[in-house]
């Protein structure tokens, strides 16, 4: 399980659900990318915006695992493919989230700019808990 980063007014969830799928990429911090290659389909993520809304606003699938990214060139550089699986009742804040020691070791918190967070299940089921709520 997955937390992606991402600014919503470059990409957020509203665009991923308008469009169904997509390729997630734009990826180049070394830790990310590793991150980012260890994702599998069936993975889940949790969409987070950040920005000012810093907040964690829905869930995505990984519908294709890691791969080159076609448009950079650089094998290094991966991306992988989601799907969206349904957006929070209520967007669960970076403070709400910081709140809760599930996730005082975290990535999330400790690594404020990781665009890759691995979650575990404790946390993937706070989260999507309190999104529910």
């Amino acid at each position: 399980m997955w937390l992606l980063k991402t600014e919503p007014s470059a990409y957020g969830y509203d665009d991923l659900e308008r469009e169904g799928r997509t390729t997630w990429d734009g990826v180049s911090n070394p830790a990310a990318l590793k991150n980012l290659r260890s994702m599998k389909e069936g993975d889940r993520a949790v969409i987070y915006h950040t920005g000012d809304e810093r907040s964690a606003v829905g869930l995505a699938e990984v519908v294709r695992s890691a791969y080159a990214d076609p448009k950079r060139g650089d094998p290094k550089l991966v991306v992988v493919d989601l799907v969206p699986r349904g957006r929070f009742k209520r967007a669960v804040t970076l403070d709400e989230i910081k709140s809760l020691a599930l996730f005082n070791d975290s990535p999330l918190v400790r690594q404020g700019r990781l665009s890759v967070v691995p979650l575990t299940a404790g946390q993937w089921k706070a989260l999507t808990a309190r999104g529910e709520a």
